[in-house]
C-alpha cells in the first residue's frame, strides 16, 4: 500500500514541478500563469499535451523545442525532479501521514521552489509570492494539530523581520550601500511564520553560513550582488526536514558533556 502512495506523491511532484516552471517563468514577468496555455518562448507555437509531460517530454524531445529548435532549459526538468524528491523527504519526515504539518510544509516548500528560483535567475522577490506565504504560514498556525501555535508563527515572524530590518538600517546607514533588499526583509518574516523563532534563528545562521561558504568558493568578484533567497529558502527547507535531527544531536552532545564535568 505504501508504494501506491510514493507513487502517487512523486507523480504529484512532477506535475506541480511543471506548474511551478510556470511559474517560475511569468511571474517575474507579470504574466498570467494561467492564460495562454504553455508554448514556446521562442517561436510561441502552443505546446501540445504529450510534449508537456513532465521529465519525459525533456529527454524524449533531447532538450529542443519540436517546432523551432530552440534549446530548452534544464532548470525545467531539475524543478521537475527535485520538487517530488523534497515532497517524498518531507512526506517520511512527517512520520509518513498526512498531517497538519505535512500540508503546512507541503506549501511551504512548494513557494520556496518558487522564489529561489526566480530570485536565482532574476534577483527579485515579487511581493505576491513573499506576502501570501506570510499570511498562509499564520493561519496554517490557526489549524487544530498544527505543533505551532499562533504565538509562535508571530513571534517567528517578528523576530525575523525586525533584525533584517534592523540589519538592513544600519548597514546603508554606515556603509552608504544596501545589503539587504525588502524582498529579504519580507522573506524572512514569512519563514519566521511557518518555523517560529527558533526555526528562524537557525535560518538566519545557517542562510549566513551557506552565503559565507559560497562566497569564498564560487566568487571571485566580491563586490558582485548575490542573491540571498536562495540561502534563506535552503536553510529553512533544511530546518524542516533535518532541524529536529540537528536539535537532539546537539541536545545529546550538550548532555553528554555537562554529564562529563
Amino acid at each position: 500500500m505504501n508504494w501506491i502512495i510514493y507513487f502517487l506523491i512523486i507523480l504529484i511532484g512532477m506535475v506541480l514541478g511543471s506548474f511551478f516552471n510556470v511559474c517560475i517563468y511569468r511571474i517575474p514577468r507579470k504574466e498570467s500563469i494561467v492564460f495562454p496555455a504553455s508554448h514556446c518562448p521562442v517561436c510561441k507555437h502552443k505546446i501540445t499535451m504529450f510534449d508537456n509531460i513532465p521529465i519525459f517530454s525533456y529527454l524524449f524531445l533531447k532538450g529542443k523545442c519540436r517546432y523551432c529548435g530552440a534549446k530548452i532549459s534544464p532548470i525545467y526538468p531539475i524543478i521537475e525532479i527535485i520538487t517530488p524528491l523534497f515532497f517524498l523527504g518531507l512526506f517520511f519526515v512527517s512520520g509518513q501521514n498526512f498531517s497538519p504539518d505535512f500540508w503546512k510544509y507541503f506549501v511551504f516548500i512548494s513557494f520556496g521552489i518558487i522564489i529561489f528560483s526566480i530570485d536565482v535567475v532574476h534577483k527579485i522577490i515579487p511581493d505576491v509570492l513573499s506576502l501570501p506565504l506570510l499570511i498562509i504560514g499564520f493561519l496554517f498556525s490557526l489549524i487544530p494539530g498544527s505543533k505551532m501555535g499562533i504565538v509562535s508563527a508571530f513571534t517567528g515572524a517578528a523576530f525575523g523581520f525586525f533584525v533584517f530590518f534592523i540589519l538592513a538600517y544600519l548597514f546603508h546607514r554606515f556603509m552608504k550601500k544596501e545589503a539587504l533588499g525588502g524582498g529579504d526583509i519580507k522573506l524572512i518574516a514569512a519563514i519566521g511564520s511557518f518555523v517560529g523563532f527558533y526555526g528562524v534563528l537557525f535560518t538566519i545562521f545557517f542562510a549566513s553560513f551557506f552565503a559565507l561558504i559560497f562566497i569564498l568558493v564560487f566568487y571571485k568578484e566580491r563586490t558582485k550582488e548575490i542573491p540571498f533567497a536562495p540561502f534563506l529558502i535552503s536553510a529553512a527547507v533544511f530546518y524542516v526536514l533535518f532541524g529536529h535531527l540537528i536539535f537532539d544531536l546537539y541536545l545529546r552532545l550538550f548532555l553528554f558533556r555537562s554529564l562529563a564535568l
